[in-house]
């Protein structure tokens, strides 16, 4: 995929230095780059579309806001409420998405039968989100059967499977244009994300020439069982990480390490984890342990 992701990926994944804002990309002002373009470091409030989504969505997206109001992190958000039922994405959320060119969203559901499609599905594709990322690396203090793991999977993300490439060959036979990059990428990033210390632990991204949304990054478009919802005990790790991927992309690297290193604190220091992490620990109840972390 000849879309200069190295770049992307080096700004979007590697810790900064310092909270001086990084130079601008080479050939950033005769070319638009992809994304993650660089932005006067005035430290201006920028906006961010926030889809909650279905399920442990509210959730997680919930612990974001806590933490972000916290933080006094320069950004404000823009809800929109889209759920998997609905029969496409409102206009009015992909116009908010492409005005603020960033998006933080929890899972929607997909519908099992009805000829409905994955709203997923629709924004990737809507706003040519090309690029999923995902990085998958150990967490000081969570147990794993593999250590040192760092893995970063970039897969082809509107092609394939989940396209939605498909025709009736003859009533009630439907042939769909297969890629393997995609569904195949998808099954790496979540045997990755396995190993390295399970799913709700990892961040990750979609990414566009002009837009990204930021989400839980291996399994994507998991919105929980019911039991976990009614409990309040979805963990909000994952999220937490792609909030500060989203910093991070927005040119405030002082606020993405801070909030990386208080979840790193508290995951390192385990005494607050939720169910899937070996833990009892409800969503607000790490939510808080992180905020007591931020330094």
């Amino acid at each position: 995929m000849a879309r200069r992701t190295t770049p992307l990926l080096r700004r979007l994944l590697s810790p900064s230095p310092s909270p001086t804002p990084s130079a601008p990309l080479a050939g950033a002002v005769s070319r638009r780059g992809v994304t993650y373009m660089p932005r006067p470091g005035d430290g201006a409030p920028r906006g961010v579309t926030l889809i909650p989504g279905d399920g442990i969505g509210p959730l997680v997206t919930g612990a974001v806001r806590q933490v972000m109001e916290v933080m006094h992190a320069p950004v404000y958000f823009e809800t929109y409420e889209v759920h998997g039922d609905m029969p496409t994405v409102p206009a009015e959320v992909i116009e908010s998405i492409r005005r603020n060119k960033v998006c933080l969203k929890g899972g929607l559901a997909t519908p099992v039968g009805g000829g409905v499609s994955s709203l997923n599905v629709q924004l990737r594709k809507e706003l040519d989100l090309y690029a999923s990322l995902v990085n998958c690396f150990n967490l000081p203090g969570l147990p794993t059967r593999h250590d040192n793991v760092d893995i970063v999977v970039i897969r082809e993300n509107t092609e394939g499977e989940y396209s939605g490439l498909e025709h009736e060959v003859v009533p009630g036979v439907v042939e769909s244009l297969k890629v393997t990059p995609n569904l195949y990428g998808n099954l790496v990033a979540n045997t990755a994300a396995g190993i390295a210390g399970g799913t709700g632990v990892m961040p990750g991204g979609n990414v566009g020439q002009d837009t990204a949304i930021f989400e839980q990054g291996a399994s994507a478009g998991n919105v929980g069982n019911k039991k976990i919802v009614e409990q309040k005990k979805a963990n909000p790790v994952a999220l937490l990480l792609s909030s500060a991927m989203m910093l991070r992309h927005l040119q405030f690297p002082s606020f993405a390490d801070r909030l990386e290193t208080a979840v790193k604190r508290v995951i390192a220091e385990g005494k607050y984890r939720t169910k899937d992490l070996g833990g009892t620990s409800t969503t607000q109840e790490v939510t808080d342990a992180v905020i007591a972390k931020l330094d």
